[in-house]
């Protein structure tokens, strides 16, 4: 689909609500930035469409529910990202702790999501406006280029 035209109040016409609720998972490009639309237990949820970790797409993760969160898990390496909020989840353990427990914790936002809205069955998106840098804009292309050297030795030197 072509980028989406843009009413008044920053709004985004994404698609018509029956037929985004028979995809289930949406591909949309909005103001050059690739998002992905997703309809699960009747409700929209809309975030960057490549995975803050390695870019891998995430239009065909599973989606669970992890420590009370609805998460959408990246196919290419198994990530934990909450619908609502683009947080990272990891379960891992306190040494510290008699006896170590596994526990699933935050790793903050990793992933930039998006408001989506209906109206009188057409769904719209508005874009995040959340301030600074989220691990996510580095696979839209930001121009933040020391985010994105600091990003690729990560890569380089964790991968």
């Amino acid at each position: 689909m072509e980028e989406t035209e843009q009413p008044a109040g920053g709004l985004h016409f994404i698609g018509k609500k029956d037929e985004l609720i028979e995809a289930k998972r949406s591909f949309r490009t909005v103001d050059g930035r690739d998002i992905l639309i997703i309809h699960h237990q009747g409700v929209f949820y809309a975030m960057d469409c490549y995975c803050y970790h390695a870019g891998g797409t995430l239009e065909n993760g599973d989606i669970e529910e992890i420590n009370g969160k609805l998460c959408i898990i990246c196919p290419k390496h198994k990530y934990k990202i909450s619908l609502c909020e683009g947080e990272g989840l990891y379960r891992g353990r306190n040494p510290q702790e008699e006896p170590p427990v596994y526990r699933w914790y935050s790793k903050g936002v990793k992933q930039r999501t998006h408001t989506v809205t209906e109206t009188n069955g057409e769904i719209f998106v508005k874009m995040s406006s959340q301030p600074g840098w989220i691990d996510s804009d580095y696979y839209q292309g930001e121009k933040d280029n020391s985010k994105k050297n600091e990003k690729e030795i990560k890569s380089f030197l964790y991968n």
